[in-house]
C-alpha cells in the first residue's frame, strides 16, 4: 500500500533522510505507519540547515516529489505560477495514480492545486487535514474558502474525510471534527497547585511572525508589570519579527523580564512549561494551537485570543483567558482573572482537558479514519 501526502511543509534531505518542521513529521509519523511506501510532494530546501525543531520521518521508504515554492501576491508570480502549472498538475496525477491512499495538508497552495487534481480520481481513498480555522464565519483567502468548500462537498470530493478543527455547525457528512497531539500517555503527569501569590512566569511558544503577535505577547506583560505585577516572560521561536522584537526590547529596557531563547527542542519547552504559570499566545488566526494544547497538558493556563476553536479549548473562559486584541481590555481581563478567580481550579480544568489528547489518543483516531 503505498501513501501519497501533500504538503507546504519545506523539507531538508540529509544523509537519505527527509527532515520537516517535527511537530508535522511527528503526526505524520503515526499515518505512514501502516503503508509500506510514502511519497512526499513538497517543496525541498537546498540551503536550509537542520535545527532544533527538525525531525525526520520514522518510515524506512520514503519517496520524495519536489515541488516549487509559488505565491500569488503580484503579476509576475501569477504569470509564473502559470507557466509551472501544467508540469505540477502532471507530476501531482502521476503520484495519484500510482498511491492507494492520498492526504492533504491544507489550507496551501500546493493542497489547492491537488484538490483540482484529485477530482479525477474518485475511487481512490482520501484524507484531509485542515490545519488553518475552520470557522464558518471567519473571513479568510478565497483559496482558503476555495478548499474549504471544495474538500468538504462530497458531490465533488468523492471518497474523502475532511478533519478539522472544533465542532461547527451545518457540516456536509463527509466533515469529522479532529485534533492533534504532542505528548505520550507516558508523560502525563499529575497536577501540582503553583504559587500564583509571587513571581508570575509566563511563557510564549510559536513562530515570530504578524499572526502569532509576539509584540502584542510582550506588551502584555509590560503593562501588567506597570500595574505592579512580578512577572517574567520567555519566548521560544524564531521568525521575521526576531529583530523588531529584540529592538522594541531593548528600547524599552525589558531586558530583565523578557528573554528570548530562539528555536528550542521539545524537551526544553517542557522543562519551561513545568516551570510557567501561563502560557500566551494572542493570534489573530490560528487551528488547533499546539503551543495552548501543550501548555494546558501540564497545568499551564492558557490566555488566547477568540479564534478558530480557542473558545471551545479554554471551555469559554473555565479552563483559560479569553481576550480581545486591545492592550487596554486585555490586560484588564488578565488582571481581573488574577484577583477574582480560583487560579488552581482553572489550572486543573486545563490539564485534565488536555491530557484527554495524547499521541496515543491521535494514532487510535488516525486508525479509524484510514479504516473508513
Amino acid at each position: 500500500m503505498v501513501l501519497a501526502i501533500f504538503t507546504l511543509v519545506e523539507h531538508i534531505e540529509k544523509e537519505g533522510k527527509y527532515f520537516g518542521y517535527a511537530p508535522y513529521v511527528r503526526e505524520m509519523n503515526l499515518w505512514t505507519s501502516t503503508f509500506e511506501e510514502v511519497i512526499v510532494v513538497a517543496p525541498r530546501s537546498e540551503h536550509k540547515t537542520l535545527d532544533k525543531i527538525c525531525m525526520a520521518y520514522a518510515h524506512e521508504n520514503v519517496k520524495f516529489v519536489k515541488m516549487p515554492v509559488f505565491q500569488i501576491k503580484s503579476l509576475v508570480s501569477i504569470i509564473t505560477l502559470l507557466i509551472k502549472i501544467p508540469k505540477i498538475l502532471f507530476i501531482m496525477a502521476k503520484v495519484m495514480y500510482r498511491a492507494d491512499h492520498l492526504h492533504f495538508r491544507s489550507p496551501s497552495n500546493i493542497a489547492g492545486i491537488a484538490a483540482l487534481v484529485q477530482l479525477f480520481f474518485p475511487f481512490k481513498k482520501k484524507t484531509m487535514r485542515y490545519t488553518g480555522n475552520w470557522d464558518p464565519k471567519s473571513r479568510q483567502p478565497i483559496g482558503y474558502r476555495f478548499q474549504k468548500y471544495l474538500f468538504s462537498a462530497p458531490f465533488f470530493s468523492k471518497n474523502i474525510v475532511a478533519m478539522v478543527y472544533g465542532n461547527w455547525p451545518k457540516q456536509s457528512k463527509n466533515v469529522r471534527s479532529f485534533f492533534t497531539a504532542t505528548y505520550s500517555e507516558n508523560e502525563k503527569e499529575s497536577f501540582f497547585k503553583r504559587d500564583y501569590k509571587n513571581s508570575l512566569k509566563f511563557i510564549f511558544t510559536g513562530a515570530l511572525v504578524e499572526g502569532k503577535q509576539p509584540l502584542f505577547a510582550i506588551q502584555i506583560i509590560e503593562r501588567l508589570k506597570e500595574f505592579g505585577n512580578d512577572c517574567t516572560l520567555d519566548i521560544f521561536g524564531d521568525g521575521i519579527l526576531r529583530s523588531s522584537v529584540e529592538i522594541y526590547i531593548e528600547r524599552k529596557g525589558l531586558g530583565n523580564i523578557i528573554t528570548l531563547h530562539g528555536n528550542q527542542d521539545k524537551e526544553t519547552i517542557k522543562s519551561t512549561l513545568r516551570k510557567s504559570h501561563f502560557i500566551i499566545l494572542p493570534s489573530k488566526s490560528e487551528g488547533w494551537p499546539k503551543a495552548i494544547a501543550e501548555g494546558m497538558f501540564f497545568g499551564v493556563i492558557p490566555i488566547s485570543t477568540y479564534v478558530s476553536c480557542l473558545d471551545w479549548m479554554l471551555g469559554s473562559g473555565s479552563r483559560g483567558i479569553l481576550i480581545e486584541l486591545d492592550i487596554n481590555s486585555a490586560t484588564e481581563k488578565i488582571i481581573g482573572v488574577l484577583q477574582n478567580r480560583n487560579l488552581h481550579e482553572m489550572a486543573k480544568f486545563a490539564q485534565d482537558w488536555s491530557q484527554q489528547y495524547t499521541l496515543e489518543t491521535l494514532e487510535n483516531e488516525i486508525n479509524n479514519v484510514l479504516q473508513l
